[in-house]
């Protein structure tokens, strides 16, 4: 889609909000709570919680921290996006919904990862589920917390600092009514930490959900070589190359949007190698399967893996 930015707020010192419209007004299409838009950056693709309502909205708006020791996205997106730009996007995608049959949603967000909560909030508040919000955040440096306190009244809980903030979830995932699902998004050790303590207090992995950043920087790792089961192509993966830009450069298309081993898209059904996965994307149980890679991210583990392409 070609997006043009018709307003830009700051929700919180470094976090700067962009709101975008269709080029000829049109509404936009839904989206599922939890979704991400990816937009072309420059040169590169990033990807950004959708923040507003759900229902063919008149537009879409992201929330972006500015990342001074990042890959650039957030820069570009700080510099280059003024009311009147135009810019391209996907269409939303989500692999952090809510699920339908829960009996209590209970979020967690940490810092700028409250971006990924604001649209479950709503959806939530539309269709009356019972949820509750605990957003972890630096003092003075909140993105939405003022509209956050509007929409969930008594359900938000604001804490400060990481040891309130564990000391708040542990109470948190101790007293949760049966059928509740807790779902995280912030920096990654906020994300170990629920999923830790959601373990100590005997919650079922199936009932823990979390949506992280991006990976790490990465390894280089070692050469591989992918060998693809339709035409018996032989493609060699040089350390410091993903195995999607590999594919690329022989000539080899593959669906991709993150390009940071989020968005699942770039996935590729594995026949024989074992996988050195480095995605966020896969479940403890698909990784043990090691019928899946993420080519964007991850790599294989032997001297050559074979793919279903």
């Amino acid at each position: 889609m070609q997006l043009r930015v018709v307003d830009v707020l700051q929700a919180a010192p470094d976090v700067r909000t962009v709101v975008l419209a269709a080029l000829d007004g049109s509404r936009l299409p839904s989206f599922t709570p939890g979704s991400h838009l990816v937009l072309t950056c420059g040169q590169r693709r990033n990807a950004y919680s959708l923040t507003g309502p759900t229902i063919e909205p008149a537009t879409y708006s992201i929330s972006v921290l500015h990342q001074r020791t990042g890959r650039g996205g957030s820069a570009w997106v700080h510099a280059q996006l003024h009311p009147g730009a135009v810019v391209t996007a996907s269409v939303p995608r989500s692999a952090f919904a809510p699920v339908l049959t829960a009996r209590h949603h209970l979020l967690v967000a940490g810092g700028i990862g409250i971006t990924a909560m604001l649209s479950h909030v709503r959806a939530a508040l539309q269709w009356n589920r019972s949820f509750t919000l605990l957003y972890s955040y630096r003092p003075g440096h909140g993105a939405h917390v003022q509209e956050l306190r509007r929409l969930c009244g008594q359900r938000l809980q604001e804490v400060h600092g990481r040891a309130a903030t564990r000391r708040h979830l542990q109470e948190a995932l101790a007293g949760q009514p049966l059928g509740t699902h807790v779902y995280t998004c912030g920096p990654s050790a906020l994300i170990d930490t629920v999923q830790q303590c959601a373990l100590a207090a005997g919650w079922p992995a199936e009932r823990v959900h979390a949506e992280r950043f991006a990976v790490d920087e990465l390894p280089p790792g070692r050469p591989f070589t992918a060998r693809l089961t339709s035409s018996g192509r032989a493609i060699d993966v040089p350390s410091g190359t993903s195995l999607l830009e590999a594919l690329e450069a022989g000539g080899v298309a593959v669906p991709n949007r993150c390009r940071q081993g989020v968005c699942g898209e770039c996935r590729l059904t594995v026949r024989s190698g074992r996988i050195e996965h480095r995605d966020l994307y896969l479940s403890a149980e698909e990784r043990a399967a090691n019928d899946s890679i993420m080519a964007c991210v991850s790599r294989s583990a032997d001297e050559s893996v074979e793919i279903d392409l």
